[in-house]
């Protein structure tokens, strides 16, 4: 039986990787969003959840049948007596209160060892709950229960629909043994509270004034200013506006951060915005930071595009032009490299332009109210 059980979660381990990937952009918007930086155990935890939902998930659904044109049921699909589980027992252990060595004979049979593993599968979840989230009792007891639901559904509707036929049944008992387990989970977590780090009390000690605006973070809010650049550039062309690349360009990289104090939709996001540690933020910087770095960087390689457009231009001529290109950018990625292991990480075009990127938190939630003005590589 036990085996059965190890089948699933390993499944759950190999394809962890993956749901981590999907699951990390949104958490570190999220952190960077709510806490202004990412904590190493705040981290952990989470992840630790994501790794015990996907063990509960496969240890509910697998194994599946073989085909999705599966058989129907050969009885009840649901069964709706409360404490059902406790007669099985009774039933299938022989059960009699004159005899001890039946007793231990309970603890042998199927219908015991399936109650149990209803309610260790939901013990982590009430950990999490009372250790991580610090919700209450009777929220615990209603997200335990509407856990439990969410699995019974799942089951019951053949995966939504995935198979024709259901091939779990629905079983009252599950929803009263998983909430079960998750209050069990939420004592168990109230007990042991005063061991491990205290979660709300995991940022007291920490000062963004200190903390360097990361490589990662300053990606993201890259990848989302892309994706909103991109979407304007493809909108102006779509409309045949000449010069639609410059338009949008200068919009977004300088009008944007101009009116909103340094600020782009991606840096507002992830809580960065451009500054500088002489002066305030002046246009000419912006023109000076955004000209070199998209303006050199990216209109250099869209002489490729223009040059094999060109009839007159020769062969020749064209490859020099490509061969140049491919100089510029190795040159810009071998900075950038050395950039990002440099203890003063100032590239370029923030030397040229006296700008940097810095962390912006509200001051109702910092008690020394600075930006971070230590730039780090985008």
């Amino acid at each position: 039986m036990f085996q059965s059980y190890l089948f699933p979660i390993s499944y759950a381990f190999m394809t962890f990787p993956v749901a981590a990937l999907f699951f990390t952009l949104p958490f570190l918007i999220v952190q960077y969003r709510k806490h202004g930086y990412i904590n190493k155990i705040r981290a952990v935890v989470l992840y630790l959840l994501l790794l015990y939902l996907l063990n509960a998930f496969y240890l509910i659904m697998l194994p599946m049948p073989a085909s999705r044109h599966n058989l129907p049921p050969s009885g009840n699909t649901i069964q709706h007596i409360p404490l059902q589980f406790i007669q099985e027992i009774l039933k299938e252990g022989n059960f009699s209160a004159q005899q001890p060595s039946s007793y231990l004979a309970l603890l042998r049979e199927p219908a015991f060892l399936q109650t149990v593993f209803n309610i260790v599968l939901t013990i982590p979840f009430g950990l999490f709950l009372g250790y991580y989230f610090r919700t209450r009792w009777v929220v615990c007891i209603l997200l335990s229960f509407s856990l439990s639901l969410l699995f019974e559904i799942t089951q019951i509707t053949g995966i939504y629909g995935i198979f024709d036929y259901p091939y779990r049944i629905f079983d009252v008992d599950d929803l009263i043994t998983n909430t079960l387990g998750g209050m069990i989970g939420f004592r168990i977590a109230l007990w042991i509270s005063g061991l491990l780090p205290k979660i709300e009390q995991l940022d007291n000690h920490e000062d963004l004034a200190a903390k360097r605006v990361t490589f990662t973070r300053r990606s993201i809010a890259f990848m989302l200013d892309a994706f909103v650049w991109l979407t304007g550039l493809t909108l102006l062309n779509a409309l045949s506006v000449s010069g639609a690349f410059w338009i949008s360009t200068s919009v977004f990289c300088l009008l944007v951060p101009c009116l909103a104090g340094g600020r782009t939709l991606g840096k507002w996001i992830v809580r960065i915005r451009i500054s500088t540690q002489r002066e305030r933020l002046r246009l000419w910087m912006l023109i000076t930071r955004y000209l070199l770095l998209y303006g050199l960087l990216i209109g250099m390689n869209r002489l490729i595009l223009v040059s094999s457009q060109l009839d007159g231009l020769t062969s020749a001529l064209a490859t020099v032009v490509r061969i140049a290109v491919l100089l510029g950018d190795m040159a810009f990625s071998i900075h950038l490299f050395i950039g990002i292991f440099k203890k003063k990480r100032v590239l370029f075009y923030e030397n040229i332009s006296q700008t940097c990127n810095v962390i912006t938190w509200p001051e109702k939630k910092q008690e020394s109210a600075k930006d971070v003005t230590n730039s780090v590589v985008n």
